[in-house]
């Protein structure tokens, strides 16, 4: 069997995302022998497991298959400033896929939805959706999701003479010093907030 290229992949991809986007569920083996046109489970079996390996899509540890950059490409139409007003130029510069912007290790990578106002000074508000990254060591000044002594929390991480601190970006949240165990689950790497 001649091997497929990428470009081939990402078509099977996209019909995998039309899929996805019109059934907000992915389509099971034999529902993909018609989306691609296929005669054998074993033919779609093969075009999943290099689309997997080529990062198009992914597969949880039960082998179920999990969208991965299932959405359509936005155009990126320019820059506008955000000081003082000027001239705004339309022009496409290029389509922009969101998921490949934020996101650099889809594996270690997941969301979170943000409830209570204690990081309202650092932009993040009730309501947002944090996008964690599980593989990164915290740094000072990082924003953390962090169990402390069994309660789960997003602050500040600061280290400072070897001691860990988790603070929050609201004066009225003091600083938390974790008195028996604390355990990072991630470093933020972006906020969403959905205004309509």
């Amino acid at each position: 069997m001649k091997l497929m290229n990428k470009e081939t992949l990402k078509e099977y991809a996209r019909k995998l995302n039309d899929y996805y986007l019109e059934a907000r569920s992915m389509p099971s083996y034999s529902q993909m022998l018609k989306i691609f046109r296929l005669k054998s489970k074993n033919a779609v079996f093969k075009r999943v497991s290099r689309m997997v390996s080529a990062g198009l899509i992914d597969k949880d540890a039960g082998g179920r298959l999990l969208p991965r950059a299932f959405r359509k490409p936005v155009r990126l139409l320019g820059m506008v400033k955000a000081g003082f007003p000027s001239p705004a130029e339309e022009e496409t510069h290029d389509l922009m896929d969101l998921d490949e912007f934020l996101i650099s290790n889809p594996q270690a990578t997941y969301l979170l939805k943000v409830d209570g106002d204690s990081m309202v000074d650092a932009g993040i508000h009730p309501g947002d959706l944090v996008l964690i990254q599980k593989d990164l060591a915290p740094r000072n000044g990082d924003i953390v999701v962090a169990c402390v002594d069994n309660e789960w929390t997003l602050k500040y991480f600061e280290k400072q003479k070897g001691k860990v601190f988790l603070r929050a970006a609201n004066k009225k949240y003091p600083v938390i010093e974790p008195r028996q165990e604390l355990t990072i689950a991630g470093v933020v790497i972006a906020n969403v907030r959905k205004y309509k």
